[in-house]
């Protein structure tokens, strides 16, 4: 009886979309090659068609999730456009948006230990992801007084860690991490907090 799971020459992404529901389940580092062939349906023999072992894997899951999340924070760039606030501020929420709808791919990216520059691939789309963020960094930077800007990457780095934080801590329901704010607010009020130290947004506003 023919293996179930993925369709002929379609082995590779069944084996991914496996180790993403794993990941999701049981952590970057709680499941086996075995494990990833058996969900996706096929012996672990064929794993070894298309990857090394479980870091290539999870490696090619992160990629893939690099992409669409560098998609998905060019898109929102461009929706706040032409305001540099708004679409500055639209790439921080994308953020947050991302980990929410795709927790495997996000920890296969963020908390699998994974280097961005494991793969020349990999380092590429990464790259691509935080240029967005810079590029609207750079953007609303140009508001600042020559003399009191920020370098764009140091701006940029700013925002991307305390949407990082916001996400680790209350949105992805750690353990003893409960927040009485939703998610959302927390990483609105931190940017508005960030942005008016840097005279950009009215302190009445």
């Amino acid at each position: 009886m023919p293996k179930r799971g993925y369709h002929h020459g379609n082995l590779k992404q069944a084996l991914i979309n496996a180790s993403l529901t794993l990941i999701e389940t049981k952590g970057p580092t709680g499941f086996t090659l075995s494990e990833a062939a058996k969900t996706a349906g096929v012996t672990p023999a064929a794993v070894y068609r298309h990857f090394e072992g479980r870091e290539d894997l999870i490696a090619e899951a992160a990629r893939q999730g690099y992409e669409i999340f560098a998609d998905l924070m060019e898109f929102a760039y461009q929706s706040g456009q032409p305001s540099a606030l708004a679409a500055f501020e639209a790439t921080g929420r994308a953020y947050l948006a991302f980990a929410r709808k795709y927790p495997g791919h996000y920890i296969a990216m963020f908390e699998s230990g994974i280097s961005v520059n494991c793969t020349p691939d990999l380092a590429m789309v990464a790259n691509r992801a935080n240029g967005v963020l810079e590029k609207a960094a750079t953007d609303l930077s140009e508001h600042i007084p020559a003399d009191k800007r920020p370098p764009a990457s140091m701006f940029s780095a700013h925002i991307w860690a305390m949407s990082h934080g916001v996400v680790e801590l209350f949105a992805r329901n750690s353990p003893g991490r409960a927040s009485p704010f939703p998610p959302e607010d927390l990483l609105e009020t931190g940017i508005g907090i960030y942005l008016r130290g840097l005279g950009l947004i009215d302190p009445d506003a």
